[in-house]
């Protein structure tokens, strides 16, 4: 096992696994041995999600009825849209979406722990998340809940269930690739919390939690919004450059660039720059767009860091005119896919998570009653 390099566990290996890999210093992320890339380029999100829970391509067979299952169990109990929409007007989305994975245990048929009845779980919980970020933002703006439709991926019938209109073959294709390259990374925060949680064989809905709860943290989910504010406070691309460098020589922090794993681009933004820019052209946008570009520019040119998934994330988000509040909530739904299968992953050979602490604190000392205590 590697040694501990400094804090945050950095260094340390605390999981093998075959779900996920990166190289952080040629920028490449590989699900089960396909490269990002490529993934990005030919596969739709149902596959990516067969991919990380079975380490193989689908299939024809095999995604139909992947397809299949997610559909069908994309339906949301009556009782779960009650709790979303009583939570709607009280509570933002990230804890929303918590309270409801974790509501939704209750509601599962299934209540044992088997490896098949985990995976089916798994697969509920995929096909649900989006489902509920829909209907809690149609909601608390006053709109009836949609329901997915049957004939619509998973991308597809998140923007059906959000607007009531079925999307662009292309934008809903762009969102997709969007959602493969969220799937997983690798042990992140989140996903090393689910898998902590895992370990203690708590149920798949309970580490599905622990990960959401996780992933709400600002450091780790709210970079995509802390990206859109900043675009938000530039206003226009003209205004980038000035914008930056005045923020850099108050060594301020930019969002979006430099990453804890790679160490040149982030292959991700590669593919998102170019989905930021055909999305903004298409909806008339450019300006998220050109205004990402300008701050690249400056950024590389002063500093030389590199963009990360997250940065052109915030224009194409922008771009579909998805509340900023939502961005967590969809890294969510594309990772819960990284997440079950990882969880599953923790499942199938088992140790407690149990790592060891360094004492900093006070010397052994003799206990001194109270009235002896100054």
């Amino acid at each position: 096992m590697a040694e501990a390099t400094g804090k945050g566990l950095e260094g340390v290996v605390a999981a093998q696994t075959r779900i996920s890999d990166v190289d952080g210093r040629e920028g490449k992320l590989f699900y089960a041995g396909y490269d990002i890339a490529d993934l990005a380029a030919h596969a739709t999100f149902e596959e990516t999600i067969h991919l990380l829970h079975h380490l193989e391509l689908p299939t024809a067979a095999q995604l139909s009825e992947t397809v299949a299952t997610l559909r069908a169990e994309s339906v949301l109990d009556p009782l779960l849209v009650e709790l979303v929409g009583s939570l709607a007007g009280r509570t933002g989305p990230m804890t929303t979406l918590r309270t409801a994975v974790s509501a939704a245990a209750a509601l599962d048929p299934d209540d044992d722990g088997s490896p098949e009845a985990n995976l089916r779980k798994a697969y509920r919980l995929m096909a649900k998340t989006p489902q509920i970020i829909a209907t809690y933002q149609r909601l608390r703006t006053g709109a009836d809940a949609i329901e997915a439709r049957d004939d619509l991926g998973i991308a597809a019938n998140f923007l059906y269930a959000l607007t009531g209109k079925e999307p662009d073959a292309q934008v809903a294709r762009d969102f997709d690739v969007v959602l493969v390259l969220y799937a997983d990374h690798t042990l992140n925060a989140s996903t090393f919390a689910g898998r902590v949680a895992a370990a203690t064989l708590a149920d798949m809905y309970a580490a599905a939690t622990a990960a959401v709860a996780t992933l709400q943290g600002p450091l780790h989910g709210g970079a995509i919004t802390e990206v859109r504010e900043m675009l938000d406070e530039i206003g226009s691309p003209d205004r980038a450059p000035e914008w930056i460098r005045e923020k850099l020589g108050r060594k301020e922090k930019v969002m979006g660039f430099g990453h804890r794993v790679y160490k040149t681009w982030d292959p991700r933004a590669t593919v998102l720059h170019d989905i930021a820019e055909r999305l903004g052209r298409h909806f008339g946008e450019p300006r998220w767009f050109d205004t990402s570009m300008r701050v690249q520019e400056t950024v590389m040119e002063a500093k030389k860091l590199y963009p990360n998934v997250d940065f052109y994330t915030a224009s194409v988000y922008s771009a579909l005119g998805l509340p900023p509040d939502l961005y967590t909530p969809l890294f969510a739904a594309a990772r819960m896919a990284g997440w079950t299968a990882h969880i599953r992953e923790q499942y199938a050979d088992n140790r407690l998570i149990r790592p060891d602490s360094e004492y900093v604190g006070p010397d052994p000392r003799s206990w001194q009653p109270l009235e002896s205590r100054g």
